[in-house]
């Protein structure tokens, strides 16, 4: 079999052309994970530039054997684990719900699809300051009109305000996922299973949910990705507070980086944090990869 001979001039010229976009990503990724790494095995504190030094595992041992690690890490499951369950199962049913007919589709379309182009500062400050607010806050008018005594969410309830802000802003990407999966449906199929008498409990449960189940699964990859990170959230609401009620393993590495000023410690976080994150990612892509063999 006969070669094309130019491929032999066009191989080198490609490569030539992806080498700077290469080269660009690999410094990129590169330099910032050795500097982590090269500081994680080192003594170096802000505060006392002279104390420098070889730790070893030091920073490592003295991370893992401190109960904040594993708070942070149990608050970080909590928070990703909770909304990952608002989200994909808010988005399922919204998106079956705008997947119909009816007056201000539209409208309300453009309107639940809009936290998700906020900042997360942005509506950190909007849900702190206007609506959980214990005082001015919209929430607490809406309780007391009812009845109730209004709630001090970020005192109180720290962790379900955290899932309740972070969940508003993904709500709209696992909508418009899902929405888009479900308007690939066949339409002929949910005609034959109507003409067969099924109605709409049967048609959610053994024909959309179905469906469904690759998107789900991307939802879930995406987001948790994401929410093994989020912070801005938590430093403008409650800063990791009270005590450790809020404090992720983001936050964590943070305080003890910029508030603590140990940038060893700081680093062996983030290399736990990079281990963890890496096996998640590797996990919940074997995932979706047997999802859509199937």
């Amino acid at each position: 079999m006969l070669r094309n001979p130019k491929s032999k001039i066009q191989n080198p010229k490609s490569l030539g052309l992806l080498s700077p976009a290469i080269v660009a990503l690999l410094v990129w990724m590169i330099v910032p994970l050795a500097m982590t790494l090269w500081f994680s095995f080192q003594r170096y504190n802000l505060l006392n530039p002279q104390m420098t030094g070889f730790a070893g595992f030091d920073n490592y041992k003295a991370l893992l054997t401190d109960s904040t690690l594993w708070k942070a890490m149990l608050n970080t499951l909590i928070l990703v684990g909770s909304v990952l369950t608002v989200t994909v199962v808010l988005g399922t049913l919204l998106a079956v719900l705008f997947d119909q007919e009816f007056f201000g589709r539209t409208v309300a379309r453009l309107l639940i699809i809009a936290p998700f182009f906020v900042m997360p500062t942005v509506s950190a400050l909007i849900w702190k300051n206007m609506l959980l607010h214990p005082v001015n806050g919209l929430v607490a008018f809406l309780m007391r009109l009812a009845g109730f005594e209004a709630i001090d969410w970020f005192g109180t309830w720290p962790m379900t305000a955290i899932v309740i802000i972070v969940s508003w802003q993904w709500l709209p990407f696992a909508l418009l996922i899902l929405l888009t999966a479900i308007q690939s449906l066949d339409q002929e199929q949910r005609e034959a299973a109507r003409m067969d008498g099924a109605r709409s409990v049967h048609m959610f449960f053994f024909i959309i949910l179905p469906h469904l189940r690759r998107a789900i699964t991307v939802v879930i990859m995406i987001e948790t990705i994401f929410f093994l990170s989020v912070f801005a959230e938590i430093f403008v609401t409650t800063s990791g507070g009270p005590g450790l009620a809020t404090t992720n393993l983001a936050f964590l590495i943070y305080i003890r980086a910029l508030l603590e000023y140990d940038v060893g410690s700081a680093s062996a976080g983030g290399v736990i944090a990079i281990v963890l994150a890496n096996i998640v990612a590797v996990f919940l892509t074997r995932t979706v990869a047997r999802t859509l063999e199937v």
